[in-house]
Parts: structure tokens; sequence; C-alpha cells
């Protein structure tokens, strides 16, 4: 399935995203060794277990590339120059192992670039929630996207 091109996106359209993921332990633990991130509450169950979480939180980095890379296929797979940043990103609740993560997202803005005129920029906000409808993750993204070929 082939995203979207700038003309076709329109201000407050939203996406309900079909594709959905469990996360697993092996998930959380290969993200975070392969980041070099020794944050004990992530990969040290005896650390984490005397948390207040009780258990180990998914890395939360993986939780924002999990979030933003179920949204890929409805929205910018092969049509998008690149990531122009994120902001406002939010973990207002802990995601675990066992969890499985459905995302949203919403178009924020569009506007044509100014630069170049086959590209325009769409802002998206991102809403990641697990199985109870809890909200887990949120960002603003703003993407670089191609116009349709003439």
């Amino acid at each position: 399935m082939a995203g979207l091109y700038f003309e076709e996106f329109e201000v407050g359209h939203i996406f309900e995203h079909e594709l959905r993921r469990t996360v697993t332990e092996a998930d959380n633990m290969l993200f975070s060794n392969m980041t070099l991130n020794p944050q004990p509450l992530h990969i040290d169950f005896d650390f984490a277990s005397k948390s207040e979480f009780g258990q180990p939180l998914v890395n939360s980095l993986f939780t924002l590339g999990l979030m933003i890379g179920i949204s890929v296929n409805d929205t910018t797979i092969g049509t998008t120059v690149g990531n122009l940043g994120m902001s406002e990103v939010k973990f207002p609740n802990p995601l675990f192992h066992g969890d499985t993560v459905r995302v949203e997202t919403e178009v924020k803005a569009v506007r044509e670039s100014k630069s170049r005129p086959t590209q325009g920029i769409v802002t998206f906000v991102h809403r990641a929630y697990k199985q109870d409808n809890t909200l887990v993750a949120m960002c603003e993204r703003a993407a670089l996207m191609h116009k349709t070929p003439e």
C-alpha cells in the first residue's frame, strides 16, 4: 500500500490504524541493549520489581518508534521525503511487556513548502494506546511530503 501524497491530507482527518502490536520482553531488552541504554527500569527485573511499577517499563524511545512505525503504511510509506522533527512528545502512562499497542494519527496542519515547489509539510499528531485504551504515548511530527507527480 502506498502512502498518501501531500494533496491527499486533510486537516482534522483521523487515521485509526488497523496494525497493532504486542510488545514483548525481547523487544524491550533488544532495543535497550542496541541503543546502549542500561537503565535498570528497562533491563533489570529485580530492580524494576522494587520500583513503583513493580515490573520493567518498556523503553519510551521504543514506544515512540513503534507508534510512528505503525502509522507509516496508512500515511507516508513511499511518499515522504523525510521527518522534519518531533515535538510535544509525552508518555502519560507506562507500557509493559505483554501490552498491545494501537495507534491513531490526526492531521493537524498542511502547508506548502516555501522552498520546494514539489513538496509540502504535513503535521501529524500520533497517539498510542494500550489494550485498555489507556494513552501511553503521543507526539507531533512534521513530515516533508511529495506532492502528486505530474
